[in-house]
């Protein structure tokens, strides 16, 4: 080690707080080397500093309360999802086989209907793979649009195997919401979600209301109908 500098950092043993010191090698004024031994550590001369910690949410445990079993429009099993209730919030973890890879849409649907080829709620005439499920759930602001809306997820990224897994926290869905008169549904689209974000040298105007509803994440294959446990 060369003799400009030799820093130091030490926790003494029992300490009721951290002590942290940085001694130079070298010549102090006057002329005199001083070395580790004689650092302000070393004779003591340092203040104690009280740790300071952080508290987080416990979400590594908690009460399952629903699951879904994800499914293809051809009716194949796709995998499953369940909800547990933890401190602040609901924790969702996501288990799915046999998708494409790369990065795939999720997100909660307003209703609990999974039917392979059905008609767009809020489109009649419109039909194709769970479109009756509905739309996005909204949560209580009914004006939000994505990826503001409560059933908005993280993207799920699907590995080269076909399988894919997220557990993710949020705080803006819970018992209530996902289990209401006309349920609810946990959605996989075909295509990554761009959360609307849309660069205005794209889109001067921003995000259309087609993207502003779902992120662009195309057709839908895979849903699964929340279902309460117990």
């Amino acid at each position: 080690m060369s003799d400009d500098a030799a820093h130091h950092h030490r926790t003494p043993p029992h300490a009721p707080g951290l002590y942290v010191c940085r001694a130079r090698r070298g010549r102090a004024a006057g002329g005199v080397v001083r070395d580790g031994e004689d650092s302000p550590a070393a004779q003591g001369e340092v203040t104690p500093q009280s740790p300071q910690t952080t508290e987080l949410a416990d979400t590594t445990e908690g009460e399952q309360f629903a699951v879904a079993d994800l499914v293809a429009p051809e009716g194949e099993p796709r995998g499953t999802v369940e909800f547990a209730e933890v401190e602040g919030g609901t924790l969702v973890t996501v288990e799915a086989v046999d998708l494409s890879p790369g990065f795939h849409g999720l997100h909660i649907h307003t209703t609990g209907l999974c039917e392979p080829d059905s008609e767009n709620p809020a489109s009649p005439g419109e039909r194709g793979a769970f479109l009756s499920a509905g739309g996005h759930l909204k949560g209580d602001d009914d004006e939000a649009v994505h990826p503001e809306h409560a059933g908005d997820l993280p993207t799920l990224y699907v590995a080269g195997d076909g399988t894919g897994k997220i557990v993710t926290f949020t705080d803006r869905l819970d018992r209530d919401q996902l289990l209401d008169d006309d349920g609810s549904a946990v959605m996989i689209h075909e295509s990554s979600d761009n959360l609307a974000n849309i660069p205005e040298r794209y889109a001067p105007d921003g995000p259309d209301s087609d993207t502003q509803n779902a992120g662009d994440g195309g057709s839908r294959i895979a849903c699964g109908v929340v279902t309460e446990l117990g």
